[in-house]
């Protein structure tokens, strides 16, 4: 019987486990309107909202998908970090999104801690405890990165307020750098409000960052942005059918950990992520995710 039994469980965790590294791949679109987000009334305004990436060496069917997306033809392309996974990925991760911007079609990109160190194996409990140990891996070349997406439409926001030029007008926008970093430090509300970009009547005040810790959320709502894009979580992940996530990787609360949900009554969006590091290839109940999101006046 204890044989029978453990055998069973065996099968069980082997067809788990392959169906997960199935769900990995297992790439959607989610369509998603935000009402009263934009400061015109009657505007209209489609931003493709694109996160952790975690592009690796031989992930072309990831390539793909990417590439697929131009398609929508977005007003604004939003990428919240962690674009690489791998080490000497740079280039292809650039060409891999590049077909998303275009003449009037202009991107934003935010840093994850990812797009500085490459990947490193990690203990689950230490993921699973929210410990942070100052250990990174390989670094990456970074400012290659920025570099090349700058020539792609890309403009890197780092701890400061940027403008961008839309279809539906002017956005005002506000980056942080990645909080999940220890040695970063959230910057102050007047640095990162609209105004600080030369905009004082902007279509949208938009504000970005990879990990949605609390004190950087806190930062971008009280500056004034009416919405908060950023990823990291992953969505969790793994999550447990009629309950969630088990783990958001900050302190945000984990029924936030994926999608649309209001803080400091505006709206935020987590994105799930298209990735996963190289060491943890798998997700469960949690399809890999692009949002286009349809903001209106």
């Amino acid at each position: 019987m204890i044989a029978t039994t453990l055998a069973g469980a065996g099968l069980a965790g082997a067809a788990l486990l392959g169906y997960s590294t199935l769900e990995a791949r297992w790439y959607r679109l989610r369509r998603l309107m935000l009402p009263d987000t934009l400061r015109r009334p009657g505007a209209t305004l489609r931003v493709l909202h694109v996160s952790d990436v975690h592009l690796a060496h031989g992930q072309e069917h990831r390539v793909r998908f990417l590439r697929s997306l131009a398609e929508l033809e977005p007003d604004l392309t939003v990428i919240t970090g962690d674009l690489l996974g791998d080490v000497g990925i740079e280039d292809a991760a650039v060409d891999a999104v590049a077909t998303l911007t275009g003449p009037g079609r202009p991107g934003l990109f935010v840093l994850g801690s990812n797009d500085l160190y490459g990947p490193l194996p990690k203990s689950p409990h230490r993921y699973l405890t929210h410990r942070r140990l100052p250990i990174h891996g390989t670094p990456l070349d970074f400012d290659r990165l920025v570099e090349r997406l700058d020539s792609a439409g890309y403009t890197t926001v780092r701890n400061s307020a940027v403008a961008v030029a839309t279809r539906a007008g002017d956005v005002a926008v506000g980056g942080i750098d990645d909080p999940h970093l220890e040695d970063t430090v959230v910057p102050a509300p007047e640095i990162l409000a609209p105004g600080a970009s030369g905009l004082h009547d902007a279509v949208l005040n938009l504000g970005l960052v990879h990990a949605p810790y609390l004190r950087a959320l806190d930062a971008l709502s009280t500056a004034g942005h009416d919405l908060l894009l950023a990823g990291h979580t992953h969505g969790g992940q793994v999550r447990i059918p009629g309950v969630g996530a088990v783990v958001a990787n900050c302190d945000l609360p984990l029924d936030q950990a994926r999608g649309e949900s209001r803080y400091r009554d505006r709206w935020l969006h987590v994105s799930p992520g298209l990735g996963h590091s190289k060491y943890t290839p798998f997700r469960v109940a949690c399809r890999p995710e692009a949002t286009l999101l349809e903001l209106r006046g």
